[in-house]
This record gives C-alpha cells, structure tokens and sequence, in this order.
C-alpha cells in the first residue's frame, strides 16, 4: 500500500482555496475592526485542517501493528503473569 498523488493533491487543493479566501475575501470587505483577525482565522483555519488531514493521511502508510508472537511465546508469557492456558 503506498500513498496516491491524487487525494494529497485534491485535498491540497481544497485547504489551499480556503486559505486564498482567507487572504483575498476579506480585501473586498469594508475595514473594520475584526478584518485581520477574520484573516488570521481563515488562513490558520486553511493551513491547520489540511496539516491535520495530512497526518492522519501518511499515518496510513505504516501503521503501528502489535508485534506477532510465536504459540510458545504467548503460552510462556501467559504461564509466567499466572494465566495459564489449558492445551
């Protein structure tokens, strides 16, 4: 299983408007008080849903898997933590 180019690029793509929008929609808004707040919302709204989904998205490519065990292994672990398993 390897990462694909096309959801990292969609994906990119979508926070990438939401960023723009966050730069240029306010610019045709009257000035007020709020108007650079509103931006530093959008943008780091932009940048930190698309750093998340990335994450969550390479975290997928390797994911954290138990380690496997021989039957002897387990059945030496459970007779030593006083759990005994009848054969």
């Amino acid at each position: 299983m390897g990462a694909s180019a096309l959801p990292v690029i969609a994906f990119t793509l979508l926070w990438g408007i939401v960023l723009f929008l966050g730069v240029a929609l306010p610019l045709f808004v009257p000035k007020g008080p709020n108007r650079g707040i509103l931006q530093v919302l959008l943008v780091l709204t932009g940048f930190t849903c698309w750093l998340f989904w990335l994450c969550c998205y390479m975290a997928q490519m390797n994911p954290l898997i138990g380690p496997k065990l021989d039957n002897v292994t387990i059945l030496v672990m459970a007779r030593e933590w006083g759990n005994p398993i009848s054969d």
